[in-house]
């Protein structure tokens, strides 16, 4: 702090200290037109803006991941493509749940079977950003369809 002195122990003297002049606020708030700008915004808005945050991968610095099912289900795609996308939503081991794809054809899944999950995104569903590991823990391996010979 700053040691009394008798100059400041008027009152005019101590409040020029604090409240700034009418010069000092009308400098401030005309020096750029962006500035304007951003300060009508956030009186609007009721405070700075905030930066949204980025979507974060769920299994961000690993190769795969450990979960349990919860439920499977299937998705159907996006606009031009058709079909029914088997998915299943799998809470992973750092407690996240992700919705992770189940590649090839038919699985054995159910409910509290142990996946591995690695990254990796479907374009024509939307919330997948996963994909279950095939042949490895409670997961079965895609099956082989045998030549029918005519």
């Amino acid at each position: 702090m700053f040691a009394f002195s008798p100059k400041l122990a008027s009152l005019s003297a101590l409040r020029s200290l604090i409240v700034p002049s009418v010069s000092q606020i009308s400098s401030i708030h005309t020096s750029a037109c962006a500035q304007d700008g951003l300060l009508a915004r956030m009186y609007r808005r009721g405070g700075p803006p905030s930066h949204e945050c980025t979507k974060a991968k769920p299994i961000s610095g690993f190769h795969y991941f450990s979960g349990i099912v919860l439920k499977t289900m299937i998705m159907h795609p996006r606009k031009p493509n058709s079909g029914n996308r088997r998915c299943a939503l799998v809470r992973l081991w750092n407690g996240k749940v992700v919705t992770a794809f189940i590649p090839g054809i038919g699985h054995n899944l159910q409910e509290h079977s142990r996946v591995w999950v690695e990254g990796g995104r479907k374009k024509d569903l939307g919330i997948v950003r996963a994909k279950v590991m095939r042949g490895i823990l409670d997961c079965a391996p895609v099956k082989k369809e045998e030549q029918k010979h005519k």
